[in-house]
């Protein structure tokens, strides 16, 4: 990850031995058997070696994050609010909800004002 966040937009698209260690690295975990004994091991190792051609994307498209943090950042919310009320009282106020979310959300990431959005929002006309 470190490796993403220093490299210059000009190199990132070209071959880069750093980008070819990464991945023969891979390649060699992938060739060693785990013991027969460890079958949660060996079922991972085979869903690595099908998503083999995806694990890397990151390496090799500037805009792909190397995790997934932001994913999981966005739905807490919805996870915390479901642990303190238990769930949504209609399906309505769910998606009211989800909404909200998303807006705000999307508010948040391109740096705009969350209020100034709604309040926009809210005075659209819908003729």
């Amino acid at each position: 990850m470190n490796f993403k966040k220093n490299i210059k937009d000009i190199a990132f698209n070209k071959d880069c031995p750093i980008k070819k260690s990464i991945e023969k690295r891979m390649d060699i975990i992938l060739n060693h058997d785990p013991p027969k004994e460890h079958k949660e091991l060996i079922t991972f190792k085979k869903r690595l070696i099908k998503y083999r051609n995806y694990i890397f994307t990151f390496l090799y498209h500037l805009d792909v994050p190397p995790d997934n943090n932001a994913s999981e950042r966005a739905i807490r919310n919805i996870k915390v609010k479901q642990k303190i009320s238990g769930q949504f009282r209609s399906e309505q106020g769910c998606d009211n909800f989800a909404i909200l979310r998303s807006v705000t959300d999307s508010c948040l990431k391109n740096q705009q004002s969350v209020l100034s959005t709604l309040n926009i929002i809210a005075n659209l006309r819908t003729d």
